[in-house]
Order: C-alpha cells, then structure tokens, then sequence
C-alpha cells in the first residue's frame, strides 16, 4: 500500500552538538527516497523540536546526536512530545550512541535507533516500514 503524501520527517541537531554533517548526509538520502525532510539545523532545544513537530504535523521526528548529551534530551523530549500528543509518531535517533544507551532509548519511545556506523538503506528502510 503506497502512502497518498510523501513520508515526512523532522530531522533534528539536539543541543550543542555542532556537527552535522552525517544529518546532511541522512537527510539527503530520506529526501532521494522521496520524502519530506525539514532540517533544523544546529543546537535545538527540546522545546524547540517539540514546536516544529507540531507545527508541521510530521509523520517522524529523527535526532542526530553525536555530542553524548542524548538521553537527558530524549528524557525532556519525551515530555514535550507527549504533552503536544505526538506519541504516535515514529521516533528514531542516530548518532553517537553506546550500545548500553538503546534500552533507554527504547524505553523514551525512539523505535529506531542508528548508531553512526549504520546503512543509509537501513535507516531509509526503517523508517518507510514503520512511519503511520
């Protein structure tokens, strides 16, 4: 069954991380898959994802962390997104991410979880499979 609108995703730089070239890459490969992406760009507070996701009715809410600050940011994040009623999105997290990190993770509701060394396939295809 094909989707009527493309996927569309918020692909988001949490907090101080100042490198984003692997969410460029990221979001280049979702938007040749033929998806939305809207990029946020550097250091974005929790709040501040939370506002856009609502604000673009997305289908996926992505975070690219690569600075070690992700789970306090998911922690808040999580609030936020329950509170605007976005539990029902896909949450997904790339980045820098040690393998005693993804149960947590799990816990907070990002479904998918793409340490740095992950295929660009297998994002995209995470995502088509599992984006409502």
């Amino acid at each position: 069954m094909s989707r009527a609108m493309p996927i569309k995703v918020l692909l988001a730089k949490p907090g101080l991380d100042g490198h984003d070239q692997g969410a460029k890459v990221v979001a280049r490969a979702l938007m040749d898959a033929g998806m939305e992406v809207i990029y946020t760009g550097l250091r974005q507070t929790p709040e501040a994802v939370a506002r856009i996701a609502q604000d673009e009715d997305v289908d996926v809410i992505a975070l690219s962390s690569m600075a070690g600050s992700h789970l306090p940011f998911c922690e808040r994040l999580k609030t936020l997104l329950e509170r605007a009623g976005l539990e029902d999105k896909l949450w997904v997290i790339g980045g820098n991410l040690p393998r005693q990190d993804h149960g947590r993770l799990r816990e907070l509701g990002f479904e998918g979880i793409f340490p740095s060394s992950s295929k660009l396939a297998d994002i995209v295809h995470f995502i088509e499979a599992h984006a409502s």
